[in-house]
């Protein structure tokens, strides 16, 4: 695979792209309970973490990377860790033959 550096240039972070303040929807208060009642009992290692998520969907269409932002918030604020810890992700996005057959599959790991 070649890899494409794009030199003095930064990301731009998701907070600079909107203006004013941002509020969650009825839509996320609701994933975010919903979650967070799901989610058992998970010991975050110390240092540098890995992410691995696979998220199973219907919608070909989807954007995973769409799916990151909010499922990373719950989860540090289920298990009290910082993302900034985040150094790494590995992401799967699998279609689901059916509605209903959606699916969440996390871990967090030292990298």
């Amino acid at each position: 695979m070649k890899t494409i550096r794009l030199e003095n240039t930064h990301a731009l972070s998701a907070n600079l792209c909107w203006r004013g303040r941002r509020y969650k929807t009825p839509s996320y208060t609701d994933y975010e309970q919903e979650i967070l009642y799901q989610l058992p009992d998970y010991k975050i290692p110390e240092g540098e973490l890995r992410l691995v998520l696979t998220v199973g969907m219907k919608n070909k269409r989807a954007d995973l990377d769409n799916k990151i932002k909010p499922l990373l918030d719950i989860l540090q604020k289920r298990y009290g860790f910082d993302d900034n810890r985040v150094y790494e992700m590995q992401l799967r996005k699998v279609i689901v033959k059916k509605k209903g057959g959606e699916f969440i599959e996390w871990g967090i790991e030292k990298l």
